[in-house]
């Protein structure tokens, strides 16, 4: 396919058996945005450092985003003139929960309007940082699709899903 591909941990990075690593590792088109701080993550600079890996890429590249990288495309997408393909938004965090990570900040209120290009919202029916309604509602917003996968927790390596191919068929086809 060889579409660019960006890869957007949530809060922590992902570990060498999350679905984004063995994504990244198979796939030689994707790349990680590496953010300068992965356990107190700050909005803006997460944001700022989105906005400089699209402006690198060029080429419309599709994000793949997890848990926190969800709400910081959706804060980027509210703030850019950039444009991409489209993205994967996998299991969206809530942060009015009591479970939302403290030392991630600036994270909330949660952009509520179009996100302007094509994606998808996959949410997970016991994910313990965030219900389904909130992501079906964050779908409606966005604009995007809204698929529920069943019972897979927060669809991250605890979930044992590896290399998740039903994630990969639906990146596929926002990659056409």
């Amino acid at each position: 396919m060889n579409v660019p591909t960006l890869i957007l941990p949530g809060i922590g990075n992902s570990d060498h058996v999350h679905w984004q690593t063995l994504w990244e590792f198979a796939n030689p088109e994707f790349f990680r945005v590496q953010q300068r701080n992965w356990n107190r993550p700050v909005c803006d600079e997460w944001v700022n450092v989105l906005e400089q890996a699209v402006a690198e890429n060029g080429e419309n590249p599709v994000l793949v985003a997890h848990s926190l990288g969800c709400l910081c495309v959706a804060h980027w997408a509210a703030r850019t003139n950039l444009t991409i393909k489209g993205a994967l938004l996998v299991a969206p965090p809530n942060p009015e929960e009591d479970v939302f990570p403290l030392e991630a900040t600036g994270f909330f209120p949660v952009p509520l309007q179009s996100l302007g290009f094509p994606s998808i919202v996959v949410a997970s029916s016991n994910d313990p940082y965030g219900s389904l309604g909130f992501a079906r509602s964050c779908a409606l917003a966005w604009g995007s699709r809204f698929v529920n996968i069943g019972p897979e927790g927060h669809i991250n390596s605890e979930s044992g899903l590896g290399e998740w191919a039903e994630g990969f068929g639906l990146y596929q086809e926002l990659a056409v």
